[in-house]
């Protein structure tokens, strides 16, 4: 699929399974899809291109690496 969604897919992981997840999310990207990820993890959502954050509901902060 073009677009890929995924709900903290890093969150009940190990630190060497979740950067698996993180390495595919990233081949996927350069691939040319979009990754949609929820987390909760700072250090993660410091990795990705872009983070948008929410807070009741509301966009926050964006930020663009």
């Amino acid at each position: 699929p073009p677009i890929l969604v995924a709900d903290e897919p890093t969150g009940n992981l190990d630190t060497r399974n979740a950067g698996i997840v993180f390495d595919l999310f990233g081949s996927l990207a350069s691939a040319g899809k979009t990754i949609v990820m929820v987390t909760h993890d700072d250090e993660l959502a410091r990795l990705v291109q872009r983070t948008v954050v929410i807070a009741d509901g509301l966009i926050v902060d964006e930020v663009r690496r």
